[in-house]
């Protein structure tokens, strides 16, 4: 089985415990209004790659990993490529590797044989770094393009699992920095157990400049991040401190 990858990072530390082998699956279904990877959102603009070649390549950077390390596999969106996915996690499974899957859960359903290959991927994943785009459904589906009933429901099943996740919020000025919104997200992420981290990801136009170079226009051009003292709020609220089961 051959996937399509966008790119490899052999040294990151921002996605999931300790250092990590990342490796950044081509293809998404969502198009999010302030996405800094549009080059990812088509899955054949990726490379092909064989799992075996994944691993290979992934396993020549384990001693730089440290007791907290492994794999990530991020995107895109990696779950658009399930079969792939469930093939390479068995395989670093097999050689002890904490493996961690960044995902916003678009292709999520809870239902037929697409669930039953994703039960089967979580019995190889250790945690989950999980999105919400957006609480409000209207103002998901004006940011991303899609619905986010299935992605709360996925919330939901790895709760009922008792698998592992962090959840990350961007914080978009006008978009998701209301105060109504971030406290409906924060009585959300209440409802569930399995949260080990909650962090608030500052929006920055830096990749205004792919979207040029693919002749799409970008949205949120004239947008400006968000002030420290937002970002301090955002965080007050969501009860970012209250979630330190694991430390850097």
């Amino acid at each position: 089985m051959q996937g399509y990858i966008h790119q490899l990072e052999s040294f990151g530390c921002a996605d999931g415990p300790g250092s990590r082998f990342i490796i950044f699956f081509s293809g998404c279904p969502l198009r999010c209004k302030y996405c800094h990877n549009p080059d990812t959102w088509k899955m054949t603009d990726g490379k092909l790659y064989t799992s075996d070649e994944l691993v290979k390549e992934a396993m020549s950077c384990k001693e730089y990993w440290g007791k907290k390390g492994g794999i990530t596999v991020s995107g895109g969106e990696p779950l658009f490529q399930i079969d792939f996915l469930i093939e390479l996690l068995t395989k670093f499974k097999a050689l002890g590797v904490n493996t961690c899957i960044d995902t916003a859960g678009a292709p999520f359903v809870k239902e037929g044989e697409w669930f039953e290959k994703f039960k089967k991927l979580m019995e190889v994943t250790d945690l989950l770094l999980m999105d919400i785009k957006h609480i409000n459904e209207e103002e998901h589906v004006k940011l991303t393009g899609k619905t986010g009933k299935n992605i709360r429901e996925m919330f939901y099943y790895l709760d009922e699992i008792k698998k592992p996740i962090w959840i990350r919020h961007v914080l978009v000025p006008g978009i998701t920095d209301k105060e109504e919104y971030l406290i409906q997200t924060r009585d959300f992420i209440r409802t569930l157990h399995n949260v080990e981290r909650v962090e608030i990801l500052p929006y920055h136009g830096l990749g205004a400049i792919k979207y040029k170079d693919l002749g799409i226009e970008y949205a949120l051009k004239d947008l400006e991040s968000p002030t420290v003292e937002s970002v301090k709020k955002a965080r007050e609220i969501l009860e970012c401190e209250k979630y330190t089961k694991w430390q850097q």
